[in-house]
């Protein structure tokens, strides 16, 4: 296992963060604690979950397990997302961040949390509110770094100018969507967050196991599947004809070389110089284990050019339906 300073911090994190919005849900507790004494084992210090994750069961499941062993992780969870039926249990308002990191902290059982992701933007709550916050959060002890996630670079760069305010670091790191199907992070977002010193996490490294191949054009997809189960996010993010099209290309390319395409996919992402580390987020046990092995996998640059050739650098392999958490905010109607 690789270790990598997070941005310009003096923060070392293992370059497979392992994430956990599955458990507590579709992972039962006994799997989790499996998958994550594994992890540990295989020298992975850096751990990921969300408030919002299955109501908060991911939180209270990852603090049990890891418990024992707490000053050995690098424990990051988020913020932003509704947890309530009421308007300031969501967003970026001071009110909730504070209700909601006491929350995390309860469900954690921990003092204290290494890394709280704002998990997206509220695009009407002012960015000052959210950088104070985080201020004040970080002078009590209570979080060590905050970071963002699903943020457009902009808003990052401005992210980092309130924090420079507010006199304490700007974001530690940054969680965007980068696979093979989706390469628009690197236009702005991976470049602008090397240029502001923060680390780059990036998740969905298998497209939520479109490019694993398993899923064919046209068939119906198994029942037990993400797919098969019509996973929101999924749904929202990544289900596109054209994205299986790229997925069978890989598949067979990977056949043709002896290798996996799973493991072809995630290679891709951590190859990326611009890359800290990379979320894996497994429902198996055996997914994970795959996980790891893809650390194995040999990197050519036959390889960099037919993944080039497959999606274009910068490009998305589709022009379906925008993902709600990635919006296009550069057209507002004149009536």
């Amino acid at each position: 296992m690789q270790y990598r300073y997070l941005g310009r911090s003096g923060l070392k994190v293992s370059e497979i963060c392992l994430g956990t919005m599955m458990f507590g849900g579709v992972t039962d507790e006994t799997t989790s604690q499996r998958i994550i004494a594994a992890a540990r084992d295989g020298g992975v210090n850096f751990i990921d979950t969300a408030d919002m994750y299955n109501k908060g069961e991911s939180e209270r499941v990852v603090g049990r397990a890891i418990a024992q062993s707490r000053n050995s992780w690098v424990l990051a969870t988020k913020v932003g997302n509704p947890m309530g039926e009421g308007p300031n249990q969501r967003g970026m308002s001071r009110k909730w961040i504070r209700e909601a990191v006491h929350g995390s902290l309860t469900r954690l059982a921990t003092d204290y949390i290494d890394i709280l992701y704002m998990h997206k933007a509220d695009f009407s709550a002012p960015l000052e509110e959210m950088v104070l916050a985080f201020a004040d959060l970080i002078r009590e002890g209570k979080i060590g770094y905050f970071a963002v996630s699903n943020f457009k670079a902009w808003r990052l760069a401005e992210t980092v100018r309130l924090a420079r305010e507010a006199g304490i670091a700007g974001p530690v790191a940054t969680q965007p969507l980068y696979n093979l199907a989706n390469r628009e992070a690197e236009v702005e977002i991976l470049p602008s967050a090397a240029y502001f010193g923060a680390g780059t996490v990036c998740y969905s490294p298998l497209a939520r196991g479109i490019l694993t191949g398993k899923y064919r054009q046209g068939a119906t997809p198994d029942s037990n599947s993400r797919a098969g189960r019509a996973d929101p996010r999924m749904m929202e993010a990544e289900w596109r004809p054209e994205s299986l099209k790229v997925a069978s290309d890989l598949a067979e390319y990977a056949e043709r070389t002896g290798r996996k395409p799973a493991h072809l996919a995630q290679m891709w992402v951590m190859r990326n110089r611009l890359v800290t580390s990379t979320l894996a987020g497994p429902r198996t046990f055996e997914q994970w284990q795959d996980a790891m092995a893809a650390m194995d996998c040999p990197w050519t640059a036959e390889d960099e050019a037919f993944c080039d050739q497959l999606v274009s650098p910068g490009k998305g392999s589709s022009l379906g339906p925008v993902d709600p958490h990635h919006p296009v905010e550069g057209r507002v109607t004149r009536w």
